[in-house]
């Protein structure tokens, strides 16, 4: 059966972050997910999650600064110290916070460094982060972004995505397949999800054109959920989309997994 996971970054927005735990509670939820706790305490949000018997299922890496564009560091040979800070204070979020899924963001492709060493500094960080989360539930994810939301991304497919985890050659090290970005890359979802089903760790969705909520658009998510489940994934799938109007209301897709 089908577990969603709301995004409390994109839905619920109609609240404060803080309060946006027994919203999605409220509505159903029983996991959440979002791109970043840092601006809180781990403890605070971890009082949200107890008070509403949620589970924390997945949060991000730190990305560098969001603010002036940066969209993850993960390639950057000149960074490698912050991303491995980033890593240090992320574990130690997610073992207060009870997450097993932790997301590695690789940035935009950095101005005067070849491909090979972008994707070799990758590969190392990698590494870094499956040997901090050596010995506990953590695995590390590795997520490719389309770059028509995000110009310039490094990691735009799923191959990409693939061929770097396989070079970390961690079995804590899988991908996230994101089905709104794979559809507007690649499209032909549903064999991608079957070539590489041995190594996604975590899935996320939203409907395209707009990343709104499934029915909004051309993704036919009444086959595709349940085409995972025959799969025998039984993780969770993340509902990381913009609700076109109030969340609750869009909800109706979401009735029969809720």
């Amino acid at each position: 059966m089908t577990k969603l996971a709301a995004n409390l970054s994109m839905m619920f927005n109609e609240v404060d972050f803080l309060a946006r735990f027994e919203a999605a509670a409220n509505a159903g939820f029983k996991g959440v997910e979002y791109l970043f706790p840092y601006d809180f305490p781990a403890e605070q949000i971890k009082e949200k999650l107890d008070a509403h018997n949620l589970t924390q299922v997945l949060f991000d890496f730190p990305a560098g600064n969001w603010e002036s564009g940066d969209r993850g560091c993960a390639v950057y040979p000149d960074r490698v110290g912050e991303f491995q800070d980033g890593v240090g204070k992320a574990v130690e979020y997610a073992k207060v916070l009870g997450c097993d899924r932790l997301t590695v963001l690789a940035g935009k492709v950095a101005n005067g460094v070849s491909t090979m060493t972008m994707h070799q500094t990758l590969i190392d960080n990698l590494k870094f982060a499956s040997n901090a989360v050596a010995g506990t539930d953590i695995m590390v994810l590795l997520e490719a972004i389309n770059t028509i939301d995000i110009p310039g991304y490094s990691v735009f497919r799923t191959n990409q995505s693939r061929v770097a985890v396989e070079a970390a050659d961690a079995s804590n090290v899988k991908i996230q397949y994101d089905i709104y970005h794979m559809q507007i890359m690649e499209g032909d979802v549903t064999r991608a999800i079957d070539a590489n089903l041995d190594v996604i760790g975590h899935f996320q969705l939203a409907d395209n054109p707009g990343r709104h909520e499934p029915g909004t658009g051309e993704i036919n998510y009444d086959f595709l959920l349940p085409y995972i489940d025959s799969k025998g994934y039984d993780g969770w799938v993340g509902c990381e989309y913009a609700p076109a109007g109030d969340t609750v209301a869009g909800l109706g897709w979401a009735a029969k997994y809720l």
